[in-house]
C-alpha cells in the first residue's frame, strides 16, 4: 500500500510498504484513512527532525522510524478486534492519536495526555493517518455523526488544540478576546472562542496573506497588522474603559507574541500559551504581577473532548473545514503539501493528503 514516511531532516518519501497483517489484538482496530491533515509537528519534523519521531524504540509502544506520518485523520473501520464493541465494520470515526498508558499516576487520573510515556499515531506508533490503512486501539477509534463530513472529521483533533485554549482561558458569552497569530490553530482559535460565546475577537498578525484569510473566514474578527498597527491602541479602543481584553490566546510561540498577549489582556484577566515555544521567552514578570494576570499553559488536550467537538461541528457552530485551504494526493505531498506550508508568503493554513 501507499505511505507517506518520514526518514529524516527533508526526507519524506511516498513509499510502498506492506499493509497490516496477522490476526488483530482484542483491542485493535483496522481501519482506512480518508484524508489526513499536515501538522505543525509534521513540519517541524520535515524541517529539523527527529524530534518526536523516534530514533530508538518508543517507550510506549517500541515505534521506530522511518515513520508513516499523519495524526489528524478520519477513516472507515474495516475490522476490529475480539473486545471492541463500540465501533464495527463500516463506521466512520475521527482518529484521537494519543496514546497511552492507563495504570500510571496520570492515566488513573484521567489525564491521559500528560503521561511520560505518551504515545501519537502517526508520530510515534508502527502506523498513520498518511496510508491505505492503519492499525489503531479502541480508544483511537471516535465515532462521528453522519453529518459530518469526511474533512470535518479529520479536522478534530487540530480543532481539540485550539478549543483547549480557550477553555483554559475560561472564554464565555460576552468575552473580549485576543488571538495572537492566524495560522491554523489561531484560526481555529478564532472559530472556537466565537462558538464559547465571543463578543469581541480581535486578531494580531503580521502576514498580509492570512490577516485576508482569517477575515474571509470570520468576517466578525478585528484584524490588525502588529508591524503598521499600535495592537494596543486598538485593545484599548474597542474594550470597556481601555482595560483589555479577558482572554489572550498566544497561537505563535515566540517571545514578542507572548509579550504582546500580557500586554493586551486585563488586570486579571488570562494568557493562554496555545502555540509551542521551542525557546525559552523572557517576560516582565513585574508588568505580571501588577496586572494579576494569570498564565494557562496547554499540552494537547483532554482527549474526551471529541464528542463535544463533533457536536459542536455537527451543529454548525464550528466551521473547521473554513481552514482547509487545498485538498492534495499523497504523491504531491511534499512540493504541494510541506514545501506549499513553509512558503513565507502564507497562501495557506491547512492542507488536506488523500492517499
Amino acid at each position: 500500500m501507499r505511505a507517506v514516511r518520514f526518514h529524516a531532516a527533508r526526507d519524506i518519501r511516498v513509499e510502498d510498504v506492506a499493509p497490516p497483517s496477522g490476526d488483530l489484538a482484542p483491542d485493535d482496530v483496522l481501519i482506512e484513512p480518508f484524508c489526513t491533515g499536515i501538522c505543525g509537528t509534521d513540519l517541524h519534523e520535515y524541517i529539523a527532525g527527529p524530534i518526536v519521531t523516534p530514533v530508538l524504540p518508543h517507550v510506549y509502544t517500541g515505534a521506530t522510524n522511518p515513520q508513516i506520518l499523519g495524526h489528524e485523520f478520519s477513516a472507515r473501520v474495516t475490522k476490529v478486534g475480539a473486545a471492541v464493541s463500540h465501533v464495527q465494520p463500516g463506521d466512520r470515526i475521527s482518529v484521537q492519536p494519543l496514546m497511552f498508558p492507563r495504570d500510571d499516576y496520570y492515566g488513573k487520573r484521567g489525564l491521559f495526555h500528560l503521561s511520560p510515556k505518551m504515545a501519537c499515531v502517526g508520530l510515534s506508533w508502527a502506523w498513520g493517518g498518511m496510508a491505505g490503512q492503519a492499525v489503531i486501539k479502541d480508544y483511537n477509534a471516535q465515532p462521528i455523526p453522519d453529518a459530518l463530513t469526511d474533512e470535518q472529521g479529520a479536522m478534530i483533533e487540530p480543532a481539540a488544540v485550539a478549543m483547549y485554549g480557550v477553555d483554559r482561558g475560561g472564554v464565555q458569552a460576552g468575552s473580549t478576546v485576543l488571538v495572537s497569530g492566524a495560522g491554523p490553530i489561531g484560526a481555529l482559535a478564532v472559530l472556537a472562542a466565537k462558538a464559547a460565546g465571543a463578543a469581541l475577537i480581535i486578531v494580531s498578525e503580521p502576514n498580509p496573506n492570512r490577516r485576508q484569510i482569517i477575515t474571509n473566514i470570520a468576517p466578525y474578527v478585528v484584524a490588525v497588522d502588529p508591524k503598521t498597527q499600535n495592537l494596543m491602541e486598538v485593545v484599548r479602543d474597542l474594550t470597556e474603559e481601555g482595560v483589555g481584553v479577558d482572554v489572550a490566546l498566544e497561537c505563535v510561540g515566540l517571545e514578542a507574541s507572548l509579550n504582546a498577549c500580557a500586554d493586551a489582556v486585563r488586570r486579571q484577566g488570562k494568557v493562554v500559551q496555545v502555540g509551542l515555544h521551542i525557546r525559552r521567552a523572557s517576560i516582565d514578570a513585574m508588568q505580571w504581577a501588577l496586572k494579576d494576570i494569570t498564565l494557562e499553559a496547554t499540552w494537547c488536550y483532554p482527549v474526551q473532548v471529541w464528542p463535544r467537538i463533533a457536536r459542536l461541528i455537527a451543529s454548525g457552530a464550528f466551521p473547521v473545514e473554513k481552514v482547509i485551504t487545498a485538498r492534495i494526493d499523497a504523491a504531491d505531498v511534499v512540493a504541494k503539501g510541506f514545501e506549499a506550508l513553509l512558503d513565507p508568503a502564507g497562501h495557506h493554513l491547512k492542507i488536506v493528503v488523500r492517499t
